[in-house]
């Protein structure tokens, strides 16, 4: 485990924690005018390895080749130029920390990185962290790479799971969950049930990965809950007529793939990041990464189970709970910025056929795809 401290005095800035890898939602802008939770889980760090935050430079200053040199192989609208390396806390552990009033601009209903950074160090006053807890974004705090040292503070074991463990400990991300569509309000809070932003955002990456390995063929994924995810998208997406190229689901506890399965979509690992790769003939297929809780609830859905009752009711009787209600307001949609973020970072984007689907993304949102 790692603790964080201040680079100018040395103060304590955050409670001792373990790294996790980045969710794939950590920059996510949901709809318009939600709460979301906190991003990070209490007692995990995360780092992103890109520049974010201030300042910026457009498209037109930067060129394709040293986008390129970047990893980016199509245009954007900006680029960071902020430092790498921005670490990714839960706000509740911080400590000796101050936000800093004239840089608590934000949005709309709470702090942004508009003003970043806007925490500073208690005991110094050095800018140290950015707090985030506008509506629409993930609460979280954003550590500063460069006024941070990262110290470790046991000497405890700290090698990741195994699959095999992370099989038995792990758990599901369910895609349905209520959604608080007021911050704030004297009405008090008004939920409905939805699509969870965090499935809309694994899609969203998935989906440029599914493209990418499709070389412009149709793609055909299982039915069922993988299909209302993906296959809608996919056919508005991909040309018809050609032989489709076939998607499965592969990873810890599933059958062996087919030799002959183009395309795999497996789980990445939710402490290191790496992805789940297969053994034998599958190895040479395309491996698409899920979040290890998507992947989960994909792999093996979790029945609705009756759950004890409580109160005043005998022992050994069970509540039927209803199942969670299906979304009422839309079918599934891939989130664009997760979709963009990744499709521009894939070299298979320099492809006309991917580039026009890039460029017409505006479009494909209206039409409802995402």
């Amino acid at each position: 485990m790692f603790g964080f401290v201040c680079a100018g005095c040395g103060a304590e800035l955050t409670t001792p924690l373990s790294q996790v890898a980045l969710p794939v939602h950590a920059h996510q802008q949901y709809g318009n005018g939600f709460q979301l939770p906190v991003l990070m889980e209490s007692g995990t760090f995360a780092v992103d390895p890109e520049p974010w935050g201030s300042p910026y430079r457009p498209w037109e200053e930067i060129g394709p080749d040293e986008a390129a040199a970047r990893g980016i192989y199509a245009p954007v609208h900006a680029l960071s130029d902020g430092a790498p390396g921005a670490i990714v806390i839960a706000p509740g552990d911080t400590c000796g920390t101050l936000l800093i009033p004239e840089k608590s601009g934000g949005y709309c209903c709470g702090l942004d990185r508009t003003d970043d950074p806007n925490m500073a160090c208690e005991a110094c006053g050095l800018p140290v962290a950015s707090r985030i807890d506008d509506c629409s974004l993930w609460q979280s705090v954003w550590l500063v790479p460069n006024a941070v040292r990262r110290l470790p503070v046991d000497d405890a074991d700290s090698a990741p799971l195994s699959w095999t463990e992370l099989m038995v400990e792990g758990k599901g991300t369910p895609p349905i969950e209520p959604i608080n569509a007021r911050w704030g309000s004297r009405l008090g809070s008004n939920h409905w049930w939805s699509w969870s932003p965090q499935w809309e955002a694994a899609a969203g990456r998935a989906l440029a990965h599914l493209l990418a390995a499709s070389e412009g063929r149709p793609v055909t994924v299982p039915d069922g809950l993988i299909a209302q995810v993906f296959q809608r998208a996919l056919d508005a997406l991909l040309p018809a007529g050609s032989p489709a190229r076939r998607a499965v689901l592969a990873g810890p506890g599933r059958p062996s793939p087919e030799a002959d399965t183009d395309i795999l979509l497996v789980p990445a690992h939710p402490q290191t990041g790496e992805v789940w790769t297969p053994a034998g003939p599958a190895a040479s297929a395309y491996l698409v990464p899920l979040p290890f809780g998507v992947w989960l609830w994909l792999a093996f859905p979790e029945p609705h189970l009756r759950v004890p009752a409580s109160g005043s009711m005998p022992d050994g009787v069970l509540r039927d709970d209803p199942p969670a209600p299906r979304p009422r307001h839309h079918l599934f949609q891939a989130d664009p910025g997760a979709f963009r973020h990744t499709l521009v970072r894939l070299p298979a984007v320099r492809s006309p056929w991917l580039r026009e689907i890039l460029e017409n993304l505006t479009e494909h949102m209206r039409a409802g795809l995402f």
